[in-house]
């Protein structure tokens, strides 16, 4: 089962949510900020067989103790119940694919439709006459994987097959994740400020990455000598835990402050409104450029996993340690 909230849920009610799908199914995951998944196979036996009467409880729920309507879709695999939850017109609704109808079903949806395709992928795929999920499920796999690289070209081609071995996992609401530094003494150099910005960008990407999450936001705080703080907030273009993407972001906050004199004694930076990687639809790219910085960020973590996390980073990063 796979639940949507209203886009403009708060937290506090989004939490709520979580609350009342724990009481069908011990196997929530949350998906930051306003969609879950349930597993629903254990919840049968004592709910009974009839997942669609089960789709409806929720929202009988979720309207009369929280009135809050969702759109719930249910269907053999995270794929196709996701792709069905987004079918739901709003305010809410359950739309039911059994096993024996997801190819049918599937078929006629616009391939923008398939959940966990993005616009540029979308994009690619007209570009060459694929419209229709239907039609991707004719391409072969090879043919997909050249029009959107290996991996996500691998996941366009199972997924419109109705091909999606992931398990529901359990998940509650994650909390937001921060890094910190604080200074030996006061620091009134922004060259060595920044060396220390791009260390905590550097750790916090790390840790987004090994806990399978991305941040929509990022907010810095400075710490100043006398007890005094400064805070800001931006939203990134797209949800991301990559280096660059929270790098350029990160030094537009600090450059927003526009420091002179400040005696700085600590930052900290953190990630907001986390949302699960697998929520991040992996977009092509025909920037060589960044496509080389990812796969070397990739290797980077698989050194950083075996050696330790300070064997290797930017060089900004390096001297400042040394």
């Amino acid at each position: 089962m796979h639940v949507r909230c209203p886009a403009r849920v708060s937290e506090e009610v989004y939490r709520q949510v979580l609350e009342l799908l724990s009481d069908l199914s011990p196997v929530v995951q949350a998906l930051p900020p306003t969609t879950a998944l349930v597993e629903l196979k254990g919840a049968l036996r004592y709910h009974g067989p009839d997942t669609h009467r089960l789709g409806e409880i929720l929202r009988v729920r979720t309207l009369s103790r929280l009135g809050v309507d969702v759109r719930v879709g249910i269907g053999p695999s995270i794929t196709v119940a996701a792709t069905a939850s987004a079918q739901v017109a709003p305010p809410g609704g359950v739309l039911t694919v059994t096993p024996d109808r997801v190819t049918d079903w599937l078929a006629p949806l616009p391939v923008e439709a398939l959940h966990g395709i993005g616009p540029r992928q979308a994009a690619a795929l007209h570009d060459y006459g694929i419209h229709t999920v239907g039609l991707l499920a004719a391409v072969s796999p090879e043919t997909t994987q050249r029009l959107l690289g290996g991996k996500a070209g691998r996941l366009a081609a199972d997924r419109a097959r109705g091909l999606d071995p992931r398990p529901v996992v359990p998940r509650t609401l994650p909390a937001s994740a921060t890094v910190r530094l604080r200074f030996d003494r006061h620091v009134l150099d922004g060259a060595a400020v920044r060396a220390a910005l791009l260390d905590l960008v550097v750790k916090l990407a790390r840790l987004l990455r090994r806990r399978g999450q991305a941040p929509r936001a990022l907010s810095l705080t400075l710490q100043f000598a006398g007890g005094s703080s400064w805070e800001k907030t931006r939203r990134l273009p797209e949800a991301s835990a990559h280096d660059e993407d929270l790098r350029s972001m990160a030094y537009r906050l600090i450059d927003s402050a526009g420091l002179q004199r400040g005696r700085i004694t600590g930052l900290v930076l953190k990630g907001d409104d986390l949302v699960d990687a697998d929520q991040v639809a992996q977009q092509i790219s025909l920037d060589h450029t960044r496509e080389a910085r990812l796969v070397a960020e990739a290797a980077v973590d698989r050194v950083r996993d075996k050696y330790g996390q300070d064997v290797i980073g930017p060089a900004a990063v390096i001297r400042r340690a040394s």
